[in-house]
Parts: C-alpha cells; structure tokens; sequence
C-alpha cells in the first residue's frame, strides 16, 4: 500500500505531537509490520515543513525534519503533476494550491491513500484522502 502523507501529519510525527505523532507511529508501524505500507510525500511537503523552524532558526528542529525526510521516498513534483493540480482547483471551488498539488502528486504516483486531516481534501477526492486521526 502506498501512502502519501501531507504536511500536517508529517509535522505532527516529527515535531511529536502529543495528540496526534502516537496514533500515527501505530498506524504506520502496523502497516509496516505487515509489510503493507511504503509512505511517500513530496518535495511540497518538505518546503512546508521546513519553512517555520528556518524562520525560527531552530537548527535542531531543522535537521529533525531533514533526517525524516531523508529516510522516506520523495515524489518529485513535474509538470505533469502542476497541470492536473491546475485542473483540480479549476473544478473545486475552494481547494487551496497547496492541497491541489498534494492531490495530483498522490494521484499521479498511483498512491493507495493520502493520509490527511484536511477534510477538504476528503470532499475532492474522497476515494483517495482519509481523515487518518477521525477514523
């Protein structure tokens, strides 16, 4: 199965987040136990992640995300992938840049499901996102 998580869910498992990083290290963990998970995300994600511990010049947040981010598969974001996004915001009214170019990247790589808690998302692409911290 092949995951694509967003930037909200990877903020929360690296910055650890009381709430929401153990309920995701299980479902992955379980996953992968399994032999049933591959978790992807794509360069977006990173550029998202890394924009607020640049702005707080926290260096040891910084490499904690560039050390998770090394250690998964990165989906490569090309024109194709821009187009469909392009194509996405032009028939959802409402859906964000950011989010259309998740979307397209998930679907252009064929992923499983695109983990979230952005329930725009869901209304978009409802066989393909899931609210992972409702379910």
């Amino acid at each position: 199965m092949r995951i694509y998580l967003d930037s909200c869910l990877v903020i929360y498992l690296v910055e650890e987040h009381p709430d929401y990083a153990p309920r995701l290290d299980t479902l992955v963990a379980d996953l992968s136990q399994k032999g049933e998970a591959y978790i992807q995300t794509s360069n977006l994600t990173e550029l998202e992640c890394l924009v607020l511990p640049l702005r707080q010049k926290n260096q040891p947040l910084l490499d904690k995300f560039r050390d998770w981010f090394d250690s998964i598969e990165m989906l490569s974001i090309g024109r194709d992938v821009l187009r469909h996004a392009a194509q996405l915001r032009a028939n959802s009214a409402g859906l964000k840049t950011p989010d259309a170019i998740h979307l397209a990247t998930a679907l252009h790589y064929q992923c499983d499901e695109l983990w979230t808690n952005d329930d725009r998302l869901i209304r978009v692409a409802p066989s393909l996102a899931k609210n992972i911290l409702t379910t």
